[in-house]
């Protein structure tokens, strides 16, 4: 609950790091049920080649529902972007016009082709719930640089949460204090922050007095208690968070210069454009790790035709996700703040369908994807590993869940 999300973080705040970091906070932005690699950030011209051909193997894949179709070549179209020359797709256009800020890693694998384990995999580097989220080991690292927010934000999708649901932001057996906190939508975004009546609200402030009293009290008589220290702080995170939260969610105070970038005013992308900004938001006030989920349960898993299910989600969060890194730049952030772009695991370059048919969707593939980073001084419009010739399995410079999350916790310091 909300009276363990602070409890020992004032304790904790700013720790020193072995050695000077590249990155102060970390925004992710994570697609729910498996990003076509092959159709986003993973050309192959091969695979036009070899369009309706079966796949050159005679081995069974580790795939979930285990037809192996004839090979498809990729819906969008591939174009060399900006000064790198990076190739991005027309899927994203808005995410391709900064492909000169992105770091591609495209030779992602992973060790399960099943939502949840993937998801946790993803998320712990660990096939079963029950193990820190990526969030809660940089709380729990760095501490806090806000005394009014919590450390670890997470901004599920309206429809829902992913699979696996709340383990994925867990702290596991890290003390609570550090595991995800949930800002949903509404006029309260966090569960049981206010009372539910006026009367009820007007004594809040009469209650912590007396719980701080007694406390004390108690602490006195048995001396420094750190776990009574820790909940007296979450009392008082809990008190400033009353004015910290619905101030931080005021988008509207926002100019339109700011948010028409982000798409804020349009139908398709409002939704996501909000929690875009918000997570900027957080960032400026000082919170450590702010994930966003684009979608819940498997809402990028396009079994059935990647088109129909790709076009729409991504026109979602194309414009947003863009600005945001744009925004971030133009605010002197970038620098400092790594930007994240996952999926827990990439699509086939075979369709899913019977044997010898082509078929418009494709399965999960755990053997190679691709997700990207950027900020935090890393190599700009680059590509790092390969997969092979149709985007099928990582032959070049692989990269676990475990290797990522090293990464990314070496950059923070």
């Amino acid at each position: 609950g909300l009276g363990a999300t602070a409890a020992l973080s004032m304790l904790r705040a700013n720790p020193e790091p072995e050695f000077t970091p590249r990155a102060r906070r970390v925004v992710q932005i994570t697609l729910p049920g498996g990003l076509s690699h092959l159709d986003s950030f993973d050309h192959k011209p091969e695979l036009v080649k070899h369009h309706g051909t079966p796949l050159p193997s005679n081995e069974k894949p580790d795939i979930f529902f285990g037809k192996v179709g004839l090979l498809r070549k990729h819906d969008f179209e591939f174009r060399k972007r900006g000064q790198s020359g990076l190739e991005v797709s027309e899927l994203f256009p808005h995410l391709a016009s900064i492909a000169d800020e992105l770091t591609v890693i495209r030779s992602m694998i992973t060790n399960s082709a099943n939502h949840t384990p993937a998801c946790f995999f993803e998320n712990t580097g660990f096939e079963f719930n029950g193990y820190p989220s990526l969030g809660s080991w940089v709380s729990y690292g760095l501490g806090n640089e806000s005394d009014s927010f919590p450390t670890y934000v997470v901004l599920p999708d309206k429809s829902g949460r992913p699979s696996g649901g709340a383990d994925n932001w867990s702290s596991a057996f890290l003390p609570a204090e550090f595991q995800g906190v949930e800002f949903r939508h509404g006029d309260r975004p966090v569960r049981d922050l206010f009372a539910e009546d006026e009367a009820t609200r007007k004594s809040d402030g009469g209650v912590r007095e007396f719980l701080r009293k007694i406390n004390a009290r108690h602490g006195e008589r048995v001396g420094q208690d750190a776990l009574l220290e820790a909940r007296i702080r979450s009392y008082e995170l809990a008190a400033r968070m009353q004015l910290s939260v619905p101030e931080v969610s005021a988008i509207e105070r926002e100019p339109n210069s700011v948010t028409e970038p982000y798409g804020l005013h349009e139908e398709t992308t409002r939704e996501f454009a909000r929690r875009c900004i918000l997570a900027r938001r957080l960032l400026e006030r000082g919170v450590r790790f702010v994930q966003l989920y684009a979608g819940s349960l498997i809402h990028w898993d396009a079994h059935d035709d990647v088109v129909k299910n790709h076009t729409p989600k991504a026109r979602a969060i194309d414009k947003p996700v863009a600005a945001l890194v744009r925004d971030l730049k133009q605010r002197g952030m970038l620098d400092d703040t790594l930007v994240l772009f996952t999926t827990e695991f990439g699509r086939t370059p075979f369709s899913q369908a019977d044997k010898g048919k082509v078929g418009p969707g494709r399965d999960h593939n755990r053997y190679g994807f691709s997700v990207w980073m950027a900020g935090a001084g890393l190599k700009p419009g680059h590509a790092h590993g390969r997969t092979d010739d149709i985007g099928w399995k990582v032959v070049e410079n692989p990269v676990t869940w475990h290797d990522f999350h090293a990464t990314v916790l070496h950059l923070l310091g």
